[in-house]
């Protein structure tokens, strides 16, 4: 196993502890031992593992020495109030969601309750579907940016991978890759669809290279014009053309030392293609109108989302360029090969832009969520960012529903959920159903040869059959040659 496989194993200690392990730990703190043995035999017979507490004191010594995935708090407790405990208990464990519990619903004590840190606000007597419902989300939500924050720091404290997200098998493979290719000065060329991050990639690579106190210096040679091209990459000397009234330096001169990011390379014309290659070729080139040749020390990573290959048989791409830029060539997956990363890409999301937006975090509701994970996302990484902004945005309370998604994703053929039969599951319900469809599909595909189907996915024999065994995915008879 690589050490990045490693460190994004250890990044799930949280899922496995919640969904492994089997068991979310809820804390319930309320004076009333009658409420207290409700809830418990409640949470109980839904699999969560319960602990109990009849007031502040004993609350905070449990909250002190174990940690929780939620706390059921009453509001109305003996001596200290649950309003003002929150608080000290917010300082122990500072994300541990919190659904205040009260007999008492006024608008004063939401407020309050809002205020002081609570995720929800339930009053007694409560609709236990409607409880069971907010504490799933609560959960999911919470187990979701725990294991985001935890795997951006397993991956900044070795790599400086602290804006990529992702623990699918594929984005493994990039990041071990990455870490491989940064410390060289050679050329990268980076391919994949639009929208997969392929900028990120470049930032990644450039952090953890020898240049990284250099400049990185990103360009989208697709959105410049082609007139102007030449004097943005190259430079132009004072009356080079009629707008030149001064000198002006290129962006391979301001990138001396470091990177320069040549997005969408395959959109440059045949002319602008011969010369890049000569600056490839001799690392000089002359600025527009000059006569004197500059020599620089600039790493060049390129990214283009058409197949070069095809433009190069088309004759619309230099082969010669072709092969200089694909010295070292990285795939970048589509959102829809890594559909495991779009809970932790979508907590993400959710947390940047309500912090961006002064509001307080989201969550996706159960169906908001089966909805996402069942779209293909043909705009990959940065649709699904476009769609959490927009949930963010238009929604009046911490849960995002399918109607704040957008209408591509609600009233497409994929909008009709998966799970349908499971309309109260967990995030990790939700995640491991669709484990088990992917695994179903490839072994039928495979026609139901198990070893064909574990190279495909990359894994050993016995990891899959583990996990058939662990999904209860049902094996048919494989068809007789």
């Amino acid at each position: 196993m690589s050490e990045i496989t490693e460190l994004a194993a250890e990044s799930l200690h949280l899922q496995r502890m919640a969904h492994v392990a089997g068991n979310p730990r809820i804390l319930i703190i309320d004076d009333e031992a009658a409420i207290r043995e409700s809830l418990e035999t409640l949470l109980t017979l839904e699999g969560f593992t319960v602990s109990m507490a009849g007031d502040g004191t004993a609350g905070m010594e449990l909250v002190s020495r174990n940690e929780y995935d939620l706390l059921l708090l009453d509001l109305a407790l003996p001596g200290e109030s649950g309003i003002d405990l929150l608080p000290r208990i917010k300082e122990t464990q500072p994300n541990l969601p919190v659904i205040m519990i009260t007999a008492f619903g006024t608008v004063g004590n939401v407020v309050d309750a809002i205020r002081a840190g609570a995720e929800n606000f339930v009053q007694k007597p409560w609709d236990n579907e409607k409880l069971l419902a907010d504490i799933r989300t609560a959960i999911a939500r919470h187990l979701a940016e725990e294991e985001v924050v935890q795997l951006k720091r397993t991956l900044k404290q070795r790599y400086n991978f602290e804006n990529i997200v992702g623990k699918s098998e594929p984005m493994l493979r990039l990041f071990d890759l990455i870490a491989q290719v940064a410390p060289s000065r050679s050329t990268v060329l980076l391919q994949g669809e639009s929208g997969t991050g392929k900028e990120l990639i470049a930032k990644a690579l450039h952090a953890n290279s020898p240049r990284r106190d250099r400049p990185f210096v990103p360009v989208n040679t697709g959105a410049v014009p082609s007139e102007l091209l030449e004097s943005t990459l190259f430079g132009h000397v004072k009356g080079a053309f009629t707008s030149a009234v001064t000198a002006k330096k290129g962006l391979f001169e301001v990138a001396n030392g470091g990177t320069l990011f040549l997005d969408e390379i395959g959109t440059m014309t045949m002319d602008m293609q011969a010369k890049i290659l000569r600056v490839l070729q001799d690392r000089r080139f002359m600025h527009l109108g000059g006569v004197q040749e500059i020599q620089v020390d600039v790493r060049i990573i390129a990214a283009t989302n058409v197949n070069l290959q095809e433009a190069v048989r088309d004759g619309r791409f230099r082969e010669d360029l072709f092969y200089r830029l694909n010295v070292i060539s990285l795939e970048l997956p589509p959102l829809r090969a890594r559909r495991e990363d779009i809970p932790l890409l979508a907590a993400h999301f959710l947390k940047f832009y309500a912090d961006e937006n002064g509001t307080e975090t989201r969550a996706l509701s159960p169906e908001a969520m089966r909805i996402i994970m069942d779209y293909e996302w043909p705009g990959n990484v940065r649709e699904l960012e476009n769609a959490m902004e927009r949930g963010v945005v238009l929604s009046t309370s911490r849960t995002i529903t399918p109607d704040l998604l957008p209408t591509q994703l609600t009233g497409s053929t994929y909008s009709a959920s998966l799970l349908d039969h499971q309309p109260d599951a967990s995030l990790f319900d939700l995640m491991e159903e669709i484990e088990r469809r992917i695994i179903a599909d490839r072994l039928e595909r495979c026609h139901w040869n198990q070893t064909d189907a574990a190279e495909y996915f990359k894994i050993p024999l016995s990891t899959l059959n583990q996990k058939i065994k662990r999904l209860n995915v049902e094996i048919k008879k494989r068809p007789k040659d």
